[in-house]
């Protein structure tokens, strides 16, 4: 990780997790499901996807805004209600998660479910109640994340993904899958910071292609150190995949076959950057972090 990216992710991380905290607090809900969520919340993480938002601002130059946080903590909300639900036994059925016992481990199946619940209901709650973003940008934000997250984007992906255990999916099949599971939520994070930075077509459309490239580059990353790193390294259960009989990038194509369709996303990418005219884009730092992280 070089260092710019490394000193963007120092000063905006603790920023995104104190706001997600105040929102979180500020709920008037029942003490153990405010515990439950926070619980998730805070139990560590990237923060790939609000920090996205907020590095498409920084690479056009623009403030990051009190509205622009609360929009990339929606985004990481939504992305952590996913992990909650996913983790149950009627779902990938995971003991751990970023070195920790999962939230239905702690809290109960019940009490999961409903906190992933409440984080959903959060996120979209915070876009509505967005105070300095015209109504326009306020309602297409909305639409976004609604489709990024439903039955068209994140659960749709989901459940191809259960659909497709214990049988051989084709390449094209288990891209569908991972355009919607993982992919979908990173173009809403990517069009987001476009929207909040008066972006023009040319450059939405530019950045569109860069995010679906990210989001299977991330993807393949992650079968990848599925296969080739421990479960203390991963904070999560390792070859989970194999285990439930999935299939992936590397079962597919062999290991040096996911690296070379790894590194094709990678660069197809950055090749959809050339508009953006600084030296140091961050947009380019996060696409060359995702391919080259080790958990």
């Amino acid at each position: 990780m070089n260092n710019e990216l490394q000193q963007f992710i120092s000063e905006k991380t603790p920023l995104v997790d104190a706001e997600m905290n105040r929102l979180i607090q500020s709920e008037n809900s029942p003490t153990n499901l405010k515990e439950s969520m926070l619980y998730s919340v805070n139990a560590g993480g990237k923060r790939i996807r609000p920090l996205l938002v907020l590095s498409v601002l920084t690479d056009f130059e623009k403030t990051v805004s009190e509205d622009a946080l609360k929009v990339a903590c929606a985004a990481e909300l939504i992305h952590t209600y996913s992990l909650i639900h996913d983790d149950l036994p009627c779902m990938d059925d995971d003991d751990f998660r970023r070195g920790k016992p999962t939230n239905h481990k702690v809290y109960g199946e019940a009490t999961a479910v409903l906190a992933g619940d409440a984080l959903q209901t959060v996120a979209f709650g915070i876009l509505a109640s967005l105070q300095h973003t015209s109504p326009e940008k306020i309602v297409k934000l909305i639409a976004l994340l609604a489709d990024a997250s439903g039955a068209d984007g994140m659960v749709g992906g989901q459940i191809l993904d259960m659909e497709g255990e214990s049988s051989t999916l084709t390449l094209d099949e288990l891209e569908e899958v991972h355009r919607n599971k993982t992919g979908a939520l990173l173009s809403f994070c990517i069009e987001a910071g476009a929207i909040l930075a008066d972006a023009n077509e040319e450059e939405l459309v530019q950045l569109r292609e860069y995010a679906t490239n990210i989001g299977l580059a991330f993807q393949i990353q992650d079968d990848i150190l599925d296969v080739t790193s421990t479960t203390e390294q991963l904070g999560k259960t390792a070859n989970s995949d194999a285990a439930s009989e999935k299939s992936t990038y590397p079962s597919l194509l062999g290991l040096e076959g996911a690296k070379h369709q790894l590194e094709k996303y990678h660069q197809n990418a950055i090749k959809c950057l050339s508009f953006i005219k600084k030296e140091n884009s961050m947009l380019k730092h996060f696409a060359d972090y995702i391919v080259h992280r080790n958990v």
